[in-house]
């Protein structure tokens, strides 16, 4: 959520920054300050009759302590009860209105943030390790079903398509990358290893701001009003909302493992198909909060962190920055890597680590206490580190041999008890 005061007096620079996102806000924005104007003029109002009715009520009282008669004067209050009464409803409308608005503007991209119309303008940032050569090359679709480590039509048969189920030793190779990427992280990167729910309320998801943008990609449990969780994001961030943190404990970090649940899937066809788009997949997450004058750098080791996760397993990658026109709902600036997945002939993204700013603790009014004891809001961060399906999928179609068995990477041979799925 954006700073009201700076929608107040800048609203014109914050139009324009939201332009840069390809998205006409210049409505909204005027729709919104039209509302907080008026609920500011009733609230003004109100104030104004309840000190009026206060030095009513006094000289109620002194009249009466000399025997005075105060009808008059306690049918003025009796007046203006019902009016404040009408205007505390006219104020309460209107604060409901101008949050409902508020909810539907995205966040300001940083003035760094590279401008751009989509995807196709996000620049690249770095590179590491190359394209393996390998003298053969198959999908993870085939190789899974050959080796019996993915079952796709029996998860069909139970769920329908976008879900699949792990076999054997396909179970075991997730199990021993799920357990892999929390220990690298809590062990080497100092995160605190963290086990949420997976069912959240709405607030949760307004607050990291899935809600009410991403209703319909969402899965709700309506008879209990919870959400199955997208990300570990959603519990991790929110951990500490309606909170004021000493500004000693900052920055936290937290890394969990979680299933993610999504009602979109993608359209069928080249990129979405075998583990690529799911309704359910693996993810371990990365979140962050901290003061604000340290966001900026704690994105960059925050993808950093990330990034070590596939040169460990060797795999080549790209960064790139995500452009103002590619940019999140919610984010400030973002860094997306993708893993080379050789068997899709393609980079596949397996983790977005961004910035949001203040834009999430002011949905959550979570807040810390700085040095000078003045309430600040928090920044929060979060990177996947990463996401299970597709680092799965790069990882078995670059190990790929020729003999047709998986030849996997030396940090998971303890993890999965071997050296290769034969």
């Amino acid at each position: 959520m954006l700073d009201i005061r700076l929608l107040r007096e800048q609203p014109d620079l914050v139009k324009a920054r939201l332009a840069t996102r390809g998205a006409a806000m210049s409505d909204l924005i005027d729709a919104l300050l039209a509302c907080d104007s008026k609920r500011r003029e009733v609230e003004t109002s109100l104030q104004a009759l309840r000190a009026e009715r206060n030095r009513l009520s006094r000289e109620i009282g002194a009249l009466r302590s000399r025997g005075n008669d105060t009808a008059t004067l306690e049918r003025q209050v009796s007046s203006q009860a019902a009016k404040m009464q009408e205007l505390s409803k006219q104020a309460a409308d209107h604060e409901a209105e101008q949050r409902s608005l508020e909810l539907l503007l995205p966040n300001l991209p940083r003035e760094n943030v590279p401008e751009g119309a989509d995807s196709s303008q996000n620049p690249v940032v770095r590179t590491w390790g190359e394209k393996p050569n390998l003298i053969r090359t198959e999908d993870h679709r085939a190789i899974g079903s050959r080796l019996d480590l993915l079952d796709f039509d029996g998860a069909a048969r139970m769920s329908g398509a976008g879900f699949v189920c792990y076999k054997g030793k396909g179970a075991r190779l997730e199990r021993a990358l799920v357990n892999f990427l929390v220990d690298l992280h809590s062990a080497k990167h100092g995160y605190q290893e963290t086990s949420p729910p997976f069912l959240v309320r709405a607030e949760a998801l307004i607050g990291t701001s899935q809600l009410p943008k991403f209703e319909e990609q969402l899965y709700r449990i309506e008879r209990d009003g919870l959400y199955l969780a997208p990300t570990a994001e959603v519990p991790l961030t929110n951990l500490h909302r309606e909170e004021l943190l000493p500004y000693s404990s900052l920055p936290l970090k937290y890394v969990a493992y979680t299933p993610c649940f999504r009602r979109e899937a993608g359209a069928a066809g080249v990129g979405t198909r075998g583990l690529i788009r799911m309704h359910q997949f693996d993810k371990v997450e990365l979140v962050k909060i901290c003061a604000p004058e340290g966001s900026a750098a704690e994105l960059e080791t925050l993808t950093k962190d990330a990034e070590r996760v596939l040169q460990v397993l060797g795999l080549h990658y790209r960064v790139i920055e995500i452009c103002t026109g590619d940019l999140g709902f919610g984010a400030a600036k973002t860094y997306d890597i993708e893993v080379w997945a050789p068997g899709q002939n393609a980079y596949l993204e397996v983790s977005s680590c961004s910035d949001f700013g203040d834009f999430q603790a002011r949905r959550m009014n979570l807040r810390f206490k700085d040095q000078d004891g003045k309430n600040r809001f928090c920044h929060t961060l979060n990177g996947s580190g990463t996401a299970l399906a597709r680092l799965y999928v790069a990882l078995v179609e670059t190990g790929l041999r020729s003999d047709g068995a998986i030849a996997l990477p030396e940090a998971l041979h303890g993890y999965f008890g071997a050296d290769s799925i034969e």
